[in-house]
């Protein structure tokens, strides 16, 4: 009987909500403030800068050694031009003289920043290396580079760069030659989701001698405040970075991946700076089991700066050594 009533007695309302009041919503994960704040950017996100930026921070802490000694002096003309000479002498390269001149514009873009500006290289043998660079309009700039060696025409390179308030596009034509149908296209693109995250793409179009090939690169990076992460992955390879800033030490990890050549490289590169010695050593150690290192020292109160570096590779036997003065 008693289950005979329950069933015949009337069943209760879900909610019987108080007149003049609204029932009260579902309960709901909280959210942290600041991932809010980040994800909305307080419309104002940052730019980007270019896909050179990805990976420079981490390249910069990582050591480029010497071989036998090199001397160079850079003197300034004015403010605007500026001239070095760069003589080096090797056992296992031909020693080689370079002039190098660097002319920097009058039109003031910002801090530091002024255009035009032309720089070129030239080696005893002929080489030549030379760029252009020019802010056109506001956000775009444009840069012209040509490299010879000897003789020979070896890259000819114009590329239109576009930074707006929280994105960077470019494109980039190398080498491209309508007589012949060849040359190399590549467009990047990179847009800051966050304050911290940006994501990006890059095209680049391969044509000449009857065949064409495309490849699609993805990227990203992520900037805490004190250490950042980048990498891009395509079909034919992976890069992937780690850069951590501490007070007087930088350490930067890398790892590259050619899917083609089967070839995987990880290196562990640091960079230590000693203010009071005006000292600045870098060091570096990666899988193919190659240590390096170089040391810089500045010469105060005079302009130098004494350098000495060194290179081993343990599994293949082979080692080198140089020294380096630099004036001015």
């Amino acid at each position: 009987m008693g289950n005979v009533n329950a069933a015949e007695s009337p069943i209760p309302p879900l909610h019987t909500p108080l007149s003049g009041t609204a029932p009260a919503p579902p309960p709901t994960a909280s959210v942290p403030s600041s991932l809010l704040e980040e994800l909305r950017g307080n419309g104002d996100l940052p730019n980007p800068g270019n896909f050179e930026e990805l990976f420079r921070r981490c390249k910069e802490i990582f050591p480029a050694p010497l071989e036998g000694c090199k001397l160079m002096v850079n003197k300034g003309l004015s403010n605007h031009f500026q001239v070095n000479h760069t003589v080096s002498l090797s056992s296992l390269a031909d020693s080689s003289y370079h002039f190098g001149s660097t002319y920097v514009g009058t039109n003031q873009t910002g801090p530091g920043e002024a255009f035009p500006v032309l720089l070129g290289d030239i080696d005893t043998s002929g080489s030549l290396n030379a760029q252009i660079i020019h802010k056109l309009m506001e956000g775009l700039k444009t840069k012209f580079v040509l490299q010879t060696q000897q003789t020979r025409w070896m890259v000819y390179q114009l590329e239109n760069e576009y930074r707006g308030p929280s994105y960077t596009a470019s494109v980039v034509l190398a080498n491209v030659n309508p007589l012949e149908s060849t040359g190399i296209i590549v467009t990047q693109y990179l847009q800051s989701i966050t304050k911290r995250l940006a994501l990006g793409a890059e095209l680049l179009y391969h044509y000449g001698q009857g065949q064409q090939q495309t490849i699609l690169t993805l990227a990203g990076r992520y900037t805490a405040d004190n250490w950042l992460a980048s990498g891009t992955v395509g079909p034919a390879s992976c890069h992937v970075a780690y850069y951590h800033k501490g007070k007087e030490v930088q350490v930067g990890v890398e790892f590259e991946s050619n899917f083609k050549m089967q070839e995987n490289v990880t290196s562990i590169g640091y960079q230590v700076d000693l203010p009071q010695a005006n000292v600045t050593f870098k060091g570096m150690v990666d899988s193919n089991w190659s240590v390096s290192g170089v040391l810089e020292k500045k010469l105060l109160p005079m302009p130098f700066t004494f350098v000495i570096s060194g290179m081993i590779n343990h599994w293949k036997n082979k080692s080198r050594f140089g020294f380096g003065l630099m004036i001015g």
